[in-house]
């Protein structure tokens, strides 16, 4: 089995960036009604497509590192193939917003594969079989065009109300949450799931079917903030996400590009602003190192 170059060699991609398993981000790290700037490691994460016989299979987000390790263990417990000997060549290949991942596997297994409903089709043309399946997954988000910004106080407001308003996760400890909050922290709608997509989701549906406008509040999500919550976000133009866990690397850069602001770490009455502070209404009023 041919190995293929651990992912620090494929180089940083234009715009989006990658290369490295975190990187370090500036951020405002807001405390009761003081802020700083501070500088912490981010998680990146970064699209990566398997691709199979010239057909992209899927397409997931992964940390930029032991991708060749990531290819043989995913085709081994997908039952793709067998076993491991059945896997050629690995050749990981770079494109602007992700990595392809092109696995050599028999002839048999690859028509096999091609009929399971999990398949994404990749065209031949396009260079690089799972570039399209890539882009659908990072598409750039919409631009937010939201002037709204938030008290600091509001934050606090809605983070502290937010655990109350969770019986399934009280109940079975497993559930995550995500809440849509009224410019001054009141939650207003409240919606849970085992998968923080989901949660978000039915709260962006429940703000659609009563025809409230999701930009004149924020939200707030139990989970990491990732690339897809953002994505999600600024379809519906809302100006603020906070999360209690930290966000990824391209989750911060989208967030930068498209306007909104990204808290992270929303815990009590602290959490930090990875992307436009001028979301959060509180001074910086020193440095940290």
């Amino acid at each position: 089995m041919a190995g293929a170059d651990r992912p620090s060699s494929l180089g940083a991609a234009p715009g989006i960036g990658y290369g490295e398993p975190f990187d370090a981000r500036s951020y405002v790290r807001l405390s009761g009604d003081d802020a700083f700037t501070e500088s912490a490691a981010v998680a990146e994460e970064v699209p990566v497509a398997f691709v199979y016989g010239a057909r992209a299979h899927v397409v997931m987000m992964a940390t930029p590192a032991d991708l060749e390790d990531l290819a043989v263990g995913f085709t081994l417990s997908e039952l793709i193939v067998d076993n491991a000997r059945d896997i050629g060549a690995v050749h990981a290949s770079a494109h602007s917003r992700g990595v392809e991942l092109s696995i050599e596997i028999p002839a048999a297994a690859s028509e096999r594969l091609a009929g399971r409903a999990r398949a994404i089709s990749g065209r031949t043309g396009c260079g690089l079989c799972g570039v399209e399946a890539i882009d659908d997954a990072v598409r750039a988000p919409r631009h937010v065009t939201s002037s709204l910004t938030i008290e600091s106080d509001a934050l606090w407001r809605a983070g502290a109300a937010l655990d109350a308003r969770q019986p399934f996760n009280q109940a079975a400890h497993a559930v995550h949450g995500a809440a849509w909050a009224s410019a001054d922290g009141e939650l207003r709608v409240v919606r849970e799931d085992v998968g923080r997509h989901n949660a978000l989701d039915k709260v962006l549906g429940a703000l659609a079917r009563s025809e409230v406008d999701a930009a004149s509040g924020f939200l707030i999500v139990t989970s990491r903030a990732s690339f897809e919550l953002v994505q999600k976000a600024a379809v519906f133009g809302v100006p603020l996400l906070a999360a209690v866990s930290r966000p990824t690397g391209l989750a911060v850069r989208l967030a930068e590009s498209c306007g909104m602001g990204l808290v992270g770490l929303l815990r009590g009455q602290t959490a930090n602003v990875y992307a436009h502070p001028e979301r959060v209404r509180a001074p910086i009023t020193q440095e940290r190192s």
